[in-house]
């Protein structure tokens, strides 16, 4: 089996500067200041802090921040493990997906991931297009999805610099906006100690509030690595990811919780506009569906390089971008949000395969195995995801526990025993024709 080292060894092909179908070389690798905004840009998003806020009108105020805090703990470590495979393989995580399950279970990884981030990147489009025009009354919705389609995707077709850049213009004004809301929050309530006071519905289990927190971004968390393989350093990566999330992630949550308890609205932007603050509202939603929005559009690409077996993320942007913004156009996107939950069910799993794999079976360490000389199919893998897929949907199904966390712990779980008996069937095999005549 042909070996590449990821540390070592440069490909002499030309490929795109972001590496979609090769590992990155140590010489690419980013510092960690650049990926900790870069995380930091993808974890502001909007639905997050309308799930917080949902939260928060069935609890009192305190119980809602253990809740959350639970969520994100939870969240965070799945990420940072997954952090962790892409930085020391210096794959994407659609990559990662093909050394685990091999190149037709890659391939539908790819699909997975790339389609998710599709469909998502344009619903986004039609609730930013919704909002701009209640806020402002122009009427044409359709040049502002062209627009902002076009527009959110140009800084993720320039690579890992290009979202880092918006980064650092967009995360320090949406986090001093959102800190303005904590105090007008306090004010409204007369006081921090009345703010931890409010009662909450009582009409939601804490169980089902925990798997909606978490839900709200373990599917975008799966493709933690197409950032954390440019980074140096496992221990730092785990470390600077996990915290990255449980501060960003659990803010996320938290500012939607306070803006619901202190003026009854779960929606932080509606709660903006009907301050009367509408130009905070658009530069919340903007931005914040912008820095994930290009996120999600360099994932979609980079797992159409993956899919198509090109090395050159940018045309799966562009074709992407085209198609999401037909999706948001016709109004077809609100249509398929069910089929992306579906998806959000099946992609957990996989991480949960991949964290198995590489932590139980690989021991933590790179294969080193060349992305082109990978089997066909890599039966363990695909067992494990399989058996993660099936306790996701029985839990859906059943409406049981937290499915995307059993999906991932059975995945886990089943990787090392599927890869364990895979390994005596083949030793049997092998053992059988030694004893041929």
């Amino acid at each position: 089996m042909t070996t590449v080292s990821s540390r070592t060894t440069e490909d002499p092909r030309p490929v795109d500067p972001d590496y979609p179908l090769t590992r990155v070389p140590l010489g690419a690798r980013q510092g960690r200041l650049a990926l900790a905004i870069v995380i930091a840009g993808f974890f502001f998003y909007t639905p997050t802090m309308v799930t917080g806020g949902l939260v928060a009108e069935a609890f009192d105020f305190r119980t809602f921040i253990g809740l959350a805090a639970a969520a994100t703990a939870i969240l965070g470590l799945y990420i940072a493990l997954m952090g962790v495979v892409s930085e020391r393989t210096g794959l994407t995580t659609a990559l990662v997906s093909r050394l685990v399950l091999g190149r037709i279970g890659g391939k539908w990884g790819s699909f997975i991931l790339g389609a998710t981030q599709l469909g998502w990147y344009g619903v986004s489009l039609g609730i930013l297009a919704n909002l701009v025009t209640s806020a402002t009354g122009f009427r044409a919705g359709w040049l502002v999805v062209i627009l902002g389609g076009i527009l959110m995707a140009s800084t993720a077709y320039f690579g890992f610099k290009g979202i880092e850049l918006l980064s650092w213009v967009a995360v320090p004004l949406m986090s001093a906006l959102c800190v303005w809301m904590l105090v007008l929050s306090v004010r409204e309530t007369d006081g921090w100690g009345n703010l931890l006071a409010v009662e909450g519905a009582g009409d939601l289990g804490a169980g089902a509030a925990i798997t909606m927190m978490i839900g709200t971004f373990i599917s975008g968390g799966t493709q933690i690595g197409n950032w954390t393989r440019f980074a140096k350093g496992a221990v730092a990566v785990f470390g600077l990811t996990f915290g990255a999330v449980l501060i960003v992630q659990f803010a996320m949550l938290f500012f939607g919780g306070v803006g619901s308890a202190a003026f009854g609205e779960s929606d932080f932007v509606t709660l903006l506009l009907g301050m009367g603050i509408a130009g905070g509202a658009l530069f919340l939603l903007v931005t914040n569906i912008w820095t994930t929005n290009d996120n999600g559009a360099y994932a979609f690409g980079v797992a159409g390089s993956e899919l198509f077996g090109r090395a050159n993320k940018r045309p799966f942007i562009v074709g992407g971008v085209i198609i999401s913004i037909a999706l948001a156009l016709t109004g077809i996107a609100d249509q398929i949000t069910s089929f992306l939950v579906i998806l959000g069910v099946v992609i957990p799993p996989l991480g949960g395969a991949i964290i198995g794999t590489f932590f139980l079976v690989w021991r933590g360490h790179d294969p080193g195995t060349d992305v082109e000389d990978v089997p066909l199919v890599r039966i363990s893998g695909v067992a494990a995801y399989l058996a993660g897929v099936a306790a996701a949907l029985v839990g859906t199904l059943g409406g049981l526990g937290s499915p995307a966390v059993q999906g991932i712990i059975v995945a886990i779980v089943a990787a090392p025993v599927a890869s364990a008996l895979e390994n005596a069937y083949l030793g049997r095999r092998l053992a059988a024709l030694e004893a041929r005549p």
